[in-house]
Parts: structure tokens; C-alpha cells; sequence
């Protein structure tokens, strides 16, 4: 048999077994066009499991299309029977006049009850030259929000194939996701970039089938609709529920197995048998005849005359003078005892000998190989100048301790997933304990660090014993991306105990200490000449009693004290990023100030920094607090007691006003921000002597500006849920 009949049979053999499995229901339009359409999916009445699985086929088109329900917007090009549903969506975009004003906008959204955006085979993705594009979507009746941004100043700096932020961003797509809508628009003036970016683009598509070129940032705009593909089950209940109801969908020779994106099951074929699992068992599962079936190596040691096919099942014989199963992935032919005797007797001491020396030798070489690879990691990672570096410390400074791997994975259970608490932007942190003394760590598995400062970053911040900040104990790095050991901190963010804990609130009090401390911490890293450049509510841990703990300095940069800006990329957090330093890639202490203002308002406020389910104007949450605090209103959290000092209450909110100043200069510096909350807070302590306000009758009070001096102006309280408005 030559090659190509070879080829030809393989070919027929598994376009046969895509056809079975692909098989519709009996008497059911099975193909719209060339796209087939198996069963539980159908067109009609009787041939799909549940009204989910309509599909519809629309013969207007030549060839026709094949729509998913009765919507004219998503466009199905391929279904799976192992649950996956590939459908064709519209891109969002933007475009823009050379003047810099929008001339088309198309903002597309998808909605779905059971069928689940697939997040293991789908990226949200974002493509121009000013383009900040966010996703909102809809995960088990909660919403969630998640996006990027791209810039660039001249298509030379654009890479071919790069989504890394310069003209193209990507972001992952939670597991479980119903329903999502892009939200998409340009920062600054698109005049700047428009001779060669006119639009703004923002899209979900299957990953593997979209490669960035600086083309995008023109050719998009004919380009309506990219393949996303969706994730489907059956019902919304478990296995074993499903097994004793009367619609269950797996019919016979098959298992169930319950999905991992959210509720509900599928079917698989059982081991032995091949075909689409929710037809019965005429027309669903059927053998395979192991012994003559191309598509699987053949299954015995000998040739075909010792395999006999059974239903669901195969046995293999072996030739006179051996015994056992014949099978390639069971014991096999076993020569028989005597004839084994007779003819290997002779050579199984030298086959022993030459084993052991063997396996010595390959051991020996791994342990050589990964001995040298961790020598070369150190080195590479700068270890013997963070050595000298360290040596050269104070001696009354516990400085930075450089730990072996096998250290840090005895102490994570070789970063067992049950000791994961939690990813940030720059990492996956493990809780461990160290085997010396029992000391529980936190250890950072860092995406990306930056070699050339690595050292002196590690240097700095293991001299760092500031209360509020959490202290770096030490690195590895023996391994390619060096990995970072801190002191554990107990009670998690401040991101949580403000947003995420239902009926939970913490006090005023503790409130206005936890934004004290975390300016002390600041304003102890400006000092030594670090700016954090990643301050937010989810990098402030709290301790027990929940002492604030400022930390993932994945994006810190450390210079002499008296450096006023640095030049860097662009990083940070949609919400608490500077603008001032989004246009001018210019990084300083301000930018940390402006970041920290944003936290003040989560904390007076309980809103998140970017919320795009919230009306246009509200999205953003530090613009709507300064257009709110302009028209003398205060947007304040419910749940802070009406006890609580209103007077110290618009303090706070004039001082985030404060950090909030567009110019960084206008800005207060971190020491005065901090030296201000400590004197509201002994001011706070004070009045708690004082009589008591009555509530029915509030007490007009004058404003206060940052140095004190009274203002003319009088702000009052609004509520998030619009409920009480009471004067300031």
C-alpha cells in the first residue's frame, strides 16, 4: 500500500468519525450549509434537548447562515459535541474626525442564560494608539469589571505579534462569564495619533486566531466580526441530580461529568466506544473495533491474527511459549518460566549491570544539569552583587536573606494550589511556613522582573522597617524569575473589607487610622526615595486589628531622594493612575499622591475606583467626586455612622480633593497628607468628649480647606443609594 492510499484512508477514517459524532437527531436537518448541527442542538420542535439549543437556519444567505436561537447577531460557524459552540461577534470601535471628535461609534454587547464565554479560549482585546477599553460582564449574578489600555506616539515603536500594551493589550476573561458589554474610549485628544490610528477598537476573540500587526490600527475598520467561542452544558444541575431526572441527556455506553465554569453537566462516550453521547443507542455511542480501527495504534503485541474485538472491549492472544493479556498497555507476552530460563539466564546479570549503571548515570547528569542551571539563574539574577551588596550593610540592619528553592517549596508544599491566596498584576503569591522556625511567609512567583535594578530594589527594600509597610524578608534566585519572601499579613485587603464583605463595614474610626497609617508608609517610602506607583485599595493589607500594610512593589522605582521624576512605561491601575503621568510618562512622588487620593475616596465613599455599570458621568469614580464636591455635594458610604464627626468627615474629603489636583505640583506632599490625617484623628479623639449634635437638627458647619482656613462654600452628604442629604 503506497503512501498517499495510505493518507487517504486516514483521512476518510476520521472525517467518519467527526461525521458520527456530529450526528443530528433522526429525521432532523442536520447541516445549514456546510456547518453541521448535532444533536442536543437542532432547528425545530423535537430535534434539540432543551429551547437552549435552538439554532436557526437562515437559507436568505448563500450559502445560508447558521444563527444561534432566533438572534440575528451571533453567527455560528462550528459546534462541538464536546461543548463548545464557535460563533462570529462584532468588534466595538470608535472612530474619529482629524479634529479629534467621534464621527462612529459601535458598542456591541452579548447576553446569554446558559451558555458561558469560554475563558480558557478567549482574550479581550484592545487595539489603537489612545485606547482604554474596559469589559463588564455578569458571573453568577455578580458583576465584574476588567480592561487596559494601549499608547503609542509613532507606528516605529509598534511590534508585529505583541500584545504588550504599545498599539494592542490583552486581558483574560474570568471563568463562568453570562454576559458581558465593551466600554471604550479615547484619553487624551485622538488628533494626535490619528494619521495613523483614526479608531479605537476593543473585541473578545478565540485566541489563537487573532496576531497583531500594526495593519490593525487601519484595516480593523473593515474587519466587522472576529470567532469567539462559547462554553455549554446541559442543565444546571450536578451529575448526580441529573441521573435520577427524567430529561437526563446521557444515553447509553456513555459517563457523565460535571463542568468547571459554572452549573451543569456533559456526556462522554464510554472507554471502547465512539459517537455523538446524547443520541440513543442506535445513533449515539458505538463500538470501536480496536483491532482494525485506524484512527487508534493498534493495540496488541502481535500481529492482527491474536486481537478479537468485543462489544465495548478487545482481548489480545500471544504466540506458543508465552502467557499474559498481549496487550502494549497491559502486561503483555511474558515468555514462559523455562524458556525464559533457557535463553536469558545468560544475560540478566549483564542486563541488571547495565541497568543500574545506566540509571546512575542519567541521575548523575539531571543532578549536574539542574546544578548548573540554579548556578547559572543565580548569577544571571545578580546574586553574587546582591552578596557584596548586602555584606556591606550596617550590621544592625537584618538585612535580606537569599533562600535556596528547595527552602521555599518545602515550606509551600512544592507551591501546592492550596497554598495560593491570591494574583496580583505582577505575580502569584503562596503562603508558606518556613521549616526553620515556623515562621509563616508570604512568597511572590513574580511574572517579570527587572534585572538591572533587581539588586538595589532588593537592597532598599530589605533596609525598609517602616510599621506599615510589609517587610521583605529575603529572595531566591536560583530559578529563571527570581521569587520574593515577605511576612505573611493575616486579614487580607482593604479592596475586600470595603467592597467585597456583605453587611460588613469597618468604622469610621478605623477607617480614617487605616488611611493614616498607609500616608505614614508612604511618606516613609518618599523618603527614601521610593514611589510605590501601584497605590490602591488592593495593595493595602490589614493586619490584626487591622493595622494597614502597604505592599506589591512590582511597580516601585528607586532613585536618589532629590530625583523628581523618572522616565518609565506606563503601569499602574485603570482608576488610580496619575493623569498627568499617563501623559507624560513622567513618574514621581505626586503620582503616588494623586493614586492615594483615589483610595481616600473608596474610603469615604465604598465605591469602587471604575464602575461601568454606573451612568456615564459616574464610571469614573475619582472625576465624580471632584465634579460632585464642586457642587458643594459629598458622596458619602451609607454605612458610616451618623455618630461619626461630619466635620472631621468633609476634612478628609477636602484633603482627597487635594491629591486629586491634575497638576502634581498642586499636589500636597505624602509627609503633609500624613501629618494632616494624624491631627484629625487626635482632633476625632478630642471631641468624643464633646456634648452630643442632635440628629434631627444638623448643625450648618463651614468648610475647611487643606491649611485650615475657613471656605464659604457648605457640602453636604449623598448617599451611593441616594437616600439621606445631610448638611456638612
Amino acid at each position: 500500500m503506497d503512501l498517499l492510499t495510505m493518507l487517504v484512508q486516514v483521512t476518510l477514517v476520521a472525517a467518519m468519525a467527526a461525521l458520527i459524532s456530529a450526528q443530528a437527531k433522526p429525521d432532523c436537518q442536520g447541516k445549514c450549509g456546510s456547518i453541521s448541527i448535532p444533536y442536543p442542538f437542532g432547528t425545530e420542535a423535537g430535534c434539540y434537548h432543551d429551547p437552549e439549543f435552538l439554532v436557526t437556519c437562515n437559507k436568505t444567505y448563500n450559502p445560508p447562515k447558521l444563527f444561534y436561537s432566533n438572534t440575528s447577531n451571533i453567527n455560528v460557524t462550528n459546534i462541538s459535541v464536546d461543548g463548545q459552540l464557535y460563533i462570529l461577534h462584532y468588534i466595538a470601535s470608535n472612530c474619529y474626525d482629524q479634529s479629534g471628535s467621534r464621527t462612529v461609534s459601535n458598542i456591541p454587547s452579548i447576553r446569554l442564560s446558559k451558555f458561558r464565554i469560554s475563558s480558557t479560549r478567549n482574550k479581550f482585546t484592545a487595539v489603537g494608539c489612545a485606547t482604554r477599553a474596559s469589559i463588564v460582564g455578569v458571573k453568577e449574578d455578580r458583576t465584574y469589571g476588567s480592561g487596559c489600555m494601549t499608547i503609542c506616539d509613532s507606528l516605529d515603536y509598534v511590534t508585529n505579534g505583541s500584545c504588550s500594551g504599545i498599539g494592542c493589550c490583552q486581558t483574560s476573561i474570568p471563568t463562568g462569564v453570562a454576559q458581558y458589554r465593551v466600554v471604550l474610549d479615547s484619553y487624551f485628544n485622538h488628533s494626535f495619533v490619528w494619521n495613523f490610528s483614526k479608531c479605537s477598537y476593543a473585541f473578545v476573540v478565540e485566541e489563537d486566531k487573532f496576531n497583531f500587526s500594526s495593519n490593525n490600527l487601519s484595516s480593523l475598520q473593515k474587519v466587522e466580526k472576529l470567532p469567539v467561542v462559547l462554553d455549554w452544558a446541559i442543565g444546571n444541575v450536578s451529575c448526580s441530580v441529573a441521573k435520577e431526572s427524567p430529561g437526563y441527556a446521557c444515553k447509553g455506553n456513555t459517563s457523565c461529568y460535571e463542568v468547571d465554569f459554572g452549573q451543569g453537566y456533559r456526556c462522554n462516550c464510554s472507554e471502547g466506544y465512539r459517537g455523538n453521547p446524547y443520541l440513543t443507542d442506535g445513533d449515539g455511542c458505538q463500538d470501536i473495533d480496536e483491532c482494525n480501527d485506524e484512527q487508534t495504534p493498534y493495540p496488541c503485541e502481535e500481529n492482527k491474527n491474536f486481537c478479537k474485538n468485543r462489544v465495548g472491549n478487545y482481548t489480545c492472544s500471544c504466540p506458543k511459549g508465552y502467557h499474559g493479556d498481549g496487550r502494549k498497555n497491559g502486561t503483555g507476552c511474558i515468555a514462559d518460566r523455562l524458556l525464559v530460563i533457557k535463553i536469558g539466564v545468560g544475560s540478566v546479570i549483564g542486563i541488571l549491570v547495565l541497568s543500574v549503571a545506566s540509571s546512575s548515570l542519567v541521575w548523575v547528569i539531571r543532578r549536574r544539569r539542574l546544578i548548573q542551571q540554579k548556578a547559572k539563574n543565580f548569577e544571571q539574577n545578580g546574586g553574587t552583587m546582591l552578596q557584596e551588596k548586602l555584606s556591606l550593610l550596617d550590621p544592625s540592619v537584618e538585612a535580606a536573606k537569599i533562600f535556596t528553592i528547595e527552602v521555599l517549596q518545602k515550606a509551600t508544599n512544592n507551591f501546592n494550589k492550596k497554598n495560593f491566596v491570591g494574583e496580583g498584576g505582577f505575580g502569584k503569591v503562596y503562603k508558606g511556613v518556613l521549616p526553620q522556625n515556623n515562621m509563616a511567609v508570604a512568597i511572590k512567583r513574580s511574572v517579570v522582573v527587572d534585572q538591572s535594578k533587581f539588586t538595589d530594589e532588593v537592597v532598599a527594600l530589605s533596609q525598609i522597617n517602616q510599621t506599615n509597610v510589609v517587610k521583605l524578608l529575603g529572595c531566591c534566585l536560583e530559578v529563571e524569575v527570581p521569587l520574593l519572601v515577605y511576612e505573611f499579613i493575616t486579614n487580607g485587603t482593604l479592596f475586600h473589607h470595603i467592597h467585597e464583605v456583605p453587611g460588613l463595614s469597618i468604622s469610621w474610626e478605623i477607617r480614617l487610622r487605616i488611611a493614616k497609617e498607609t500616608a505614614e508608609a508612604l511618606s516613609y517610602l518618599h523618603s527614601k526615595g521610593i514611589i510605590h506607583g501601584d497605590v490602591k485599595s488592593t495593595n493595602i493589607l490589614l493586619h490584626d486589628g487591622f493595622t494597614a500594610k502597604v505592599s506589591d512593589f512590582g511597580a516601585s522605582r528607586i532613585g536618589p531622594s532629590n530625583e523628581k521624576q523618572l522616565q518609565t512605561m506606563i503601569q499602574g491601575t485603570l482608576g488610580y493612575l496619575d493623569p498627568e503621568y499617563h501623559q507624560t510618562s513622567q513618574l514621581s512622588k505626586k503620582s503616588d499622591i494623586y493614586s492615594f487620593g483615589v483610595v481616600l475616596v473608596e474610603l469615604l465613599t465604598g465605591r469602587i475606583a471604575i464602575c461601568s455599570d454606573k451612568p456615564e458621568k459616574e464610571r469614573i469614580l475619582s472625576n465624580y467626586f471632584i465634579s460632585s464636591m464642586n457642587k458643594n455635594r459629598l458622596i458619602l458610604d451609607h454605612r458610616i455612622g451618623k455618630e461619626d464627626d461630619d466635620e472631621q468627615v468633609g476634612e478628609v474629603a477636602t484633603l482627597a480633593l487635594h491629591c486629586l489636583k491634575l497638576k502634581g505640583d498642586e499636589r500636597p506632599a505624602m509627609s503633609e497628607v500624613a501629618t494632616k490625617l494624624e491631627e484629625l484623628m487626635r482632633k476625632g479623639k478630642n471631641l468624643l468628649t464633646s456634648p452630643e449634635v442632635n440628629p434631627t437638627e444638623p448643625e450648618l458647619l463651614p468648610g475647611k480647606s487643606l491649611d485650615g482656613s475657613s471656605t464659604s462654600s457648605t457640602v453636604g452628604y449623598d448617599s451611593p443609594s441616594n437616600q439621606a442629604k445631610v448638611p456638612l
